[in-house]
């Protein structure tokens, strides 16, 4: 028989997926919020749990879905970095739900409540198997899924912003889906298997014979660009900032922060358990990787700087933070994974923390969201003020947060690269500037006294006052104590070679 916490996986996955199947029947959106939170934070302990015991054990494992065996079955794969990414997505879906709750009641229709909570659990579903799957077409299955329900939570505010920038996000998002299919279909007619070890075998023997070099490139290639795609890397990002700036909160802090990195998540595991990260560097996949991740941190702070609607300014910092993880994995070198993969978590806690800040304190505002009108916000609701301030401050990078521990990894990172060494520090100096170059005047802006004259009470949050300093907590965790995470990351990628 096997250990109970083999079924952990799987269990979290139905139990998301069974969750969205029985929301319809929930008439009232409040009883459909209440089951949501209750099926993210399950998932959490649970995660949290496996995470624990694998990373005590320093094991991994697989496990079989159904009666069919390799290479006809099904599979999950499950190490500490499988489960601390489970964890975190599904602890931070639960805080952006709980946090932006008075929203998402005031955006969304009470009859169409219940069907945005089916899309959330559909997400989170979407995510856990991204990370903890074995067989790259279920990985592709669950990038479909992931993708119609991220424009179901945008579409959900009923608004024609949003149905515009719905329409242009499925079209670019399909557009990735496309390439990202097309190179599973190539890569299955020249191995005949879809499951990872089974794809790597061949792989190592087609690599060692010295066969289908060009078009093992191609597979990579369109596997590559095709996750670029729907993680909106500079130039593919213009579908993000409509999307993000016109959707209600809690979709904004979901879309940003966990599922733009659930598809790199599925592309490392691919990297790693279908090439090997040696055959990856030989093809010098990283090298383009490298060459647009830095165009991104530029690129997207760029865009930011310009922005004066404050959702958007956050949408576009995106662009940019996407651009530091795939410099890191084009950095070529293990560290620059693990930093990637440590900026995937950062960012997962940080930009969720800025989106539901910003929230309150356009709540606060009269639903306003240009800086203009957000003048002094901050001091009508210090808690919101200060989440923000802490969130813009490990953006840039301050010590003692975690955007600093994302940089100072990368930086290590571009050390043991002698090629790209300063390519990447001058970037990661110039991203600093640049991201400084608008946090900061929005941090000024937020502090800036105003009359009293102007000064309404603000209405009660108590969801945010919960889900605000948790994240905040985590995020000076992670500028904190970052080295228990970075094993876990390193022994993760350790486990995921076969």
């Amino acid at each position: 028989m096997l250990p109970w916490h083999y079924n952990i996986p799987f269990f979290c996955i139905f139990l998301c997926m069974t969750a969205g199947i029985l929301m319809p029947l929930l008439r009232k959106g409040r009883a459909s919020f209440y089951l949501t939170l209750c099926v993210c934070f399950t998932v959490t302990s649970l995660s949290a749990a496996l995470c624990a015991i694998l990373y005590t054990s320093g094991d991994s494992f697989t496990y079989q879905m159904g009666h069919f065996p390799a290479p006809w079955g099904n599979e999950l794969f499950a190490g500490p970095l499988e489960a601390l990414l489970a964890t975190v997505f599904s602890l931070v879906m639960g805080l952006s739900l709980l946090g932006a709750r008075r929203a998402a009641a005031e955006d969304i229709l009470e009859p169409k409540q219940s069907f945005y909570h089916v899309m959330l659990c559909l997400l989170l579903a979407a995510m856990l198997a991204l990370s903890y799957t074995n067989d790259i077409f279920t990985g592709y299955v669950f990038i479909e899924i992931s993708t119609i329900a991220a424009c179901a939570i945008v579409m959900a505010r009923d608004t024609a912003h949003t149905t515009v920038a719905t329409i242009r996000y499925l079209v670019i998002s399909l557009l990735g889906s496309g390439l990202f299919l097309i190179g599973i279909v190539l890569m299955y007619g020249i191995t005949g298997h879809l499951l990872m070890p089974q794809i790597q075998e061949e792989m190592l023997q087609i690599f060692a014979n010295g066969e289908y070099t060009e078009p093992m490139t191609l597979v990579v290639g369109l596997l590559t660009v095709g996750v670029a795609i729907k993680s909106a890397l500079f130039p593919f990002h213009a579908w993000l900032p409509q999307a993000h700036g016109s959707a209600t909160t809690t979709s904004s802090a979901v879309l940003s922060g966990l599922v733009l990195k659930a598809y790199i998540i599925l592309l490392v595991k691919v990297f790693y358990r279908c090439f090997t990260i040696e055959i990856i560097r030989s093809l010098r996949v990283t090298n383009v990787m490298f060459v647009f991740g830095v165009a991104g941190m530029l690129a997207g702070s760029l865009y930011a700087i310009r922005e004066e609607h404050i959702k958007r300014m956050l949408a576009y910092s995106s662009v940019a933070q996407i651009g530091y993880i795939f410099m890191g994995i084009g950095l070529g070198t293990d560290i620059g994974i693990v930093a990637a993969i440590f900026q995937i978590l950062a960012h997962a806690l940080t930009k969720p923390l800025l989106f539901l800040s910003a929230g309150r304190l356009s709540e606060i505002c009269g639903h306003e969201k240009e800086m203009y009108h957000l003048r002094g916000a901050a001091w009508r609701d210090k808690l919101a003020g200060v989440c923000f301030t802490l969130g813009g401050l490990s953006m840039i990078g301050i010590p003692l947060l975690a955007g600093f521990n994302v940089k100072y990894l990368l930086a290590q990172a571009s050390l043991q690269n002698t090629v790209k060494m300063w390519i990447a520090l001058l970037a990661l100096a110039a991203s600093s500037v640049l991201n400084a170059l608008y946090y900061v005047p929005a941090i000024l802006a937020l502090w800036t006294p105003v009359s009293q004259a102007e000064q309404t009470p603000p209405p009660k949050n108590t969801g945010y006052r919960v889900a605000a300093p948790v994240l905040s907590a985590l995020v000076l965790f992670l500028g904190f104590n970052s080295k228990p995470i970075v094993r876990i990351i390193e022994l993760g990628l350790s486990l995921l070679k076969i």
